[in-house]
C-alpha cells in the first residue's frame, strides 16, 4: 500500500464544524471546519501538506542523545536544557529506537481520530493515551508498513480499510524513540479487536476538537525531580498529553499553519 493522490470520492456540500471558525484555514481557501468534517477536503489538504516520505532517516544512528539540541517537534520543545541534561546523565545511552504510529482519521461526518488507552500492565507508557503503533521491526519495509502492522496487531484494524495520505514530521520522545507518524483516512466499517494485553480501550475524538488550538493546553508536572512542561488536550474523562498531544499539535501546524 502506498500514498495515494486519488480524490475520486464525491464530497458533500461542506458546512462549519462547531468550535472552529470557518474563516480560519489554509491558503487553498478550505476552512478548518471543511477539512475537519469531510474526508474529501481532508484528503486534498493532507496530500498537499504532509511528507510523502518519512522526514529524516529511519534506521540510522546519527541522531543520538548527545546530538544537541533535539530537532523539533519533540518532547524537548517546551523543556530547554532537558536534552542536554539527559545526555550528561546518560552518556552511554543507545541511539533512539525508530518507531511508527498510525494517525487514523475515521471518515465519518464529522471526521474523528482513533486513539487507544494502553493497559496498566505495560512496562512503558502504561495507562496512557496513544496512537496505534510501536517499534519498527527489521522485517518492516518502512514506517508505513510498521504502522499498519501494529494497528492490526493492537486493535485488529484491517489494513485494507486504510488509505495512507502522508507523514507528519518525525517526533523525538524523551524516552528514547524517534516516531514517524503516518496520517491516513480509515473507512468506518471496521470491527476492532483490541489486544487485551496492550489495549484497555479504543475510542474516537472529533478531529475538529483536536485541530482547535484553543484546546492545546500547556501543563507541567514533576519528572525525575524537575518540572517538565508538555502539551495536553483534555477531552471529557480522557487526558491526551505528552508525545501523543505533541504529534497532534504538529498535525495542526502542518495542515493549518505551515
Amino acid at each position: 500500500m502506498s500514498f495515494t493522490s486519488d480524490s475520486t470520492r464525491a464530497a458533500s456540500t461542506p458546512g462549519p464544524v462547531s468550535g472552529i471558525a470557518p474563516t480560519e484555514g489554509p491558503a487553498d481557501g478550505t476552512s478548518l471546519g471543511d477539512v475537519a468534517r469531510h474526508g474529501a477536503a481532508f484528503r486534498v489538504r493532507a496530500l498537499a501538506a504532509l511528507h510523502r516520505t518519512p522526514s529524516g532517516a529511519v534506521r540510522d544512528g546519527a541522531t543520538v542523545r548527545g546530538d544537541i539540541p533535539a530537532a523539533p517537534p519533540s518532547d524537548f520543545d517546551l523543556n530547554p536544557g532537558l536534552f542536554a541534561e539527559l545526555a550528561v546523565a546518560h552518556p552511554d545511552a543507545p541511539p533512539p529506537v525508530p518507531a511508527s504510529v498510525l494517525v487514523a482519521i475515521v471518515d465519518r461526518d464529522p471526521l474523528t481520530v482513533l486513539l487507544t488507552q494502553r493497559t496498566d500492565r505495560l512496562q512503558s507508557h502504561a495507562g496512557q493515551i496513544a496512537f496505534p503503533g510501536g517499534k519498527i521491526d527489521p522485517g518492516d519495509r518502512d514506517p508505513l508498513a510498521a504502522a499498519l502492522r501494529e494497528a492490526d496487531e493492537e486493535i485488529g484494524l484491517d489494513p485494507t480499510l486504510v488509505e495512507p495520505l502522508g507523514y507528519l514530521d518525525r517526533y523525538r520522545t524523551s524516552t528514547g524513540y524517534i516516531v514517524h507518524p503516518v496520517v491516513a483516512l480509515v473507512v468506518p466499517t471496521f470491527t476492532l479487536r483490541p489486544n487485551p494485553r496492550e489495549v484497555a480501550d479504543v475510542f474516537e475524538v472529533p478531529l475538529a476538537f483536536l485541530m482547535d488550538p484553543r484546546n492545546h493546553h500547556r501543563r507541567s508536572r514533576l519528572w525525575q525531580g524537575r518540572e517538565r512542561h508538555f502539551y495536553a488536550m483534555p477531552f471529557g474523562e480522557r487526558f491526551i498529553w505528552g508525545a501523543t498531544a505533541g504529534m497532534i499539535r504538529n498535525m495542526h501546524q502542518r495542515l493549518f499553519v505551515g
